[in-house]
């Protein structure tokens, strides 16, 4: 990139944030820094490109989820698991948070620059990259009260004076929409200050030019090391201001647009991901025009979706839903998981499900030994906004004295429907794994998240893998086998075609990916069906949406096997079918 397009990048940008006059104050600080990292990315040796390829999948951990004897660093550990039993299965490592921290494991960031020794280095980070693309958590929204650009705004001491958002308390702070029932203020020795999540994570002021000017060195550090994907964590509130919700704000999507540009002009093998926990329509709009904000953003509505259609055997709500995705264009696509180091979040189907199905599924959880976490209404009432369980232990005991074959089975299914969904699949670890609720988390009761957060010894983790029948054997073993099915498949590729079908049947949800030629009219390179029986009785679905197909027989991806097929499929109790159609 020239300097000329470098200058007119950032004057074009920072007119947009902040006015001209800041602009033209600012613009040689930011030439200067871009100019600085942009040698740094040229010397990079180049990666595989990453952005939508069909071999793309994601495995979600915290740097410290396999551990060992204490004082032993755990990145080479998961770096040693990987290799033992994922291979090439996974292309993509999304570590989180693996910075210097004081709570909230790992959200709370001391120092966004630096690896904490408990975790390893940045030579254990580089190590695992010449195996993994990698994804790095970058905690945009706010920083750790402990942090030093913290501690210094809060002395007034220059240049970091404004660096966070100061308020009096006689403000009208009633429109602000809060994510959390925490209070939005928070007293730090004589100042009150905005603390969006907790008051251990205090935000900081994007409205002081210097604050964006010093994330967006943050951003070109993890390019420098080797971010392949970078996360916007909590990025939706980024820009306050009195009066609004404080969540989507115009000047944050302008922010998210300039990370963009950077991205597309120093390191176009990277892309960014925002992590906006709302409602679908205002989820979708971080895509922005389709060219210029996030490449994914995370797929929201699909883990409550599927567990409620699990738990009421009724595909109905996720088939209706479904039929409406739609992106605005082929260089952008979901993130699609069930499972994350978070709860299931139940504010993106606040309007796809009733109150009385998002209380069977708070029910279910407590039920099954999970949390409900709350958030505040503007009318002083409170309403859930996560369900705080483990997503395989989300989905055991539907059945009265079920058997946890069963459990096993129904989980496989729902992350059948997860991986070969159009999108880029993300897997937690702990879905890969065939874990369950961490019941003895330490202080559980106050960090409700932890329950799906365990830390497991990497030995013992060794000894459960090493028999065959074991749960965590079995689900492991599945999973990689569905995710090899989709790594060698076009038409499971996040560009391929998505039709969700009308089977009649409530008790199945399918759908066919398709890949298509470019020339010869369009026509079908491939054609993959995916019918999943949601329930645990015996269902069938008609063929009749084929019924122009000449070939009369399908290969089962799943058993390698090809059967001739009539009017209809049949399947049993939480089986997933995957038939191939070649043209």
């Amino acid at each position: 990139m020239s300097n000329m397009n470098l200058q007119n990048l950032v004057i074009t940008h920072l007119t947009e944030i902040y006015g001209k006059r800041e602009a033209e104050h600012y613009r040689d600080a930011f030439i200067s820094l871009l100019e600085k990292y942009r040698g740094e990315l040229q010397q990079k040796l180049p990666k595989p490109g990453i952005p939508l390829e069909q071999h793309t999948s994601i495995l979600i951990t915290y740097a410290d989820s396999l551990v060992a004897e204490p004082n032993c660093p755990t990145l080479p550990l998961l770096r040693a698991f990987l290799h033992e039993y994922i291979g090439s299965t996974i292309s993509t490592v999304h570590l989180l948070p693996f910075y210097p921290s004081s709570s909230d494991d790992g959200f709370s960031v001391i120092d966004p620059v630096e690896v904490d020794p408990v975790f390893g280095s940045w030579e254990d980070i580089h190590a695992l990259q010449k195996d993994y693309q990698l994804m790095f958590d970058f905690v945009a929204n706010h920083l750790s009260r402990e942090n030093t650009w913290i501690q210094a705004s809060l002395k007034d001491t220059a240049p970091y004076k404004d660096f966070i958002i100061e308020l009096q308390g006689d403000e009208d702070i009633s429109s602000v929409f809060r994510p959390r029932a925490l209070p939005l203020l928070t007293k730090i020795g004589e100042k009150l200050v905005w603390t969006t999540f907790s008051s251990d994570q205090v935000d900081v002021n994007y409205h002081n030019p210097k604050v964006l000017l010093m994330m967006t060195e943050i951003l070109l550090i993890y390019l420098v090391h080797g971010a392949s994907v970078v996360r916007l964590d909590a990025v939706a509130f980024l820009w306050k201001e009195l009066g609004t919700r404080c969540i989507h704000h115009p000047k944050t999507h302008a922010i998210i647009q300039f990370f963009s540009q950077i991205l597309s002009s120093l390191s176009p093998d990277s892309l960014l991901i925002t992590e906006t926990n709302v409602p679908h329509k205002e989820n979708i709009s971080y895509f922005g025009n389709g060219h210029n904000e996030a490449a994914m953003v995370y797929n929201f509505s699909l883990p409550p979706l599927v567990f409620h259609t699990f738990l009421s055997q009724d595909a109905t709500a996720l088939s209706s839903w479904a039929k409406t995705l739609l992106l605005p264009s082929s260089e952008v696509t979901f993130f699609n998981f069930l499972a994350s180091h978070d709860g299931i979040g139940l504010m993106p189907v606040q309007d796809l499900l009733s109150k009385a199905e998002i209380e069977a599924m708070a029910q279910h959880t407590q039920k099954e030994g999970g949390f409900i976490s709350r958030r505040n209404e503007n009318d002083g009432s409170t309403s859930p906004y996560e369900l705080n369980i483990n997503y395989f232990s989300a989905l055991s005991n539907i059945i009265e004295d079920e058997p946890e074959s069963l459990a096993i089975k129904r989980f496989i299914a729902a992350s059948a429907i997860m991986i070969f969904f159009k999108g880029v699949p993300g897997i937690y670890i702990h879905s890969l794994i065939g874990s369950k609720n961490w019941t003895d988390a330490p202080s559980l009761s106050l960090n409700p998240r932890k329950i799906n957060r365990e830390k497991i010894e990497i030995q013992s983790l060794r000894n459960e893998l090493s028999d065959p029948h074991s749960r965590r054997s079995v689900i492991l073993k599945s999973m990689l086998a569905l995710l090899e099915i989709r790594k060698h498949e076009a038409a499971l590729s996040p560009l391929a075609d998505q039709k969700i079908i009308d089977t009649n049947n409530p008790g199945c949800f399918a759908f066919l990916r398709t890949a298509r030629k470019k020339r010869e009219n369009n026509k079908p390179l491939e054609e993959i069906l995916i019918a999943v029986n949601i329930s645990a009785v015996p269902q069938s679905i008609p063929l009749h949406w084929y019924e122009t197909s000449k070939e009369k027989e399908y290969m089962d991806l799943i058993t390698n096997r090809t059967n001739a097929v009539s009017e209809y499929i049949q399947l049993d109790p939480y089986q997933v079918m995957v038939l191939l159609r070649k043209n």
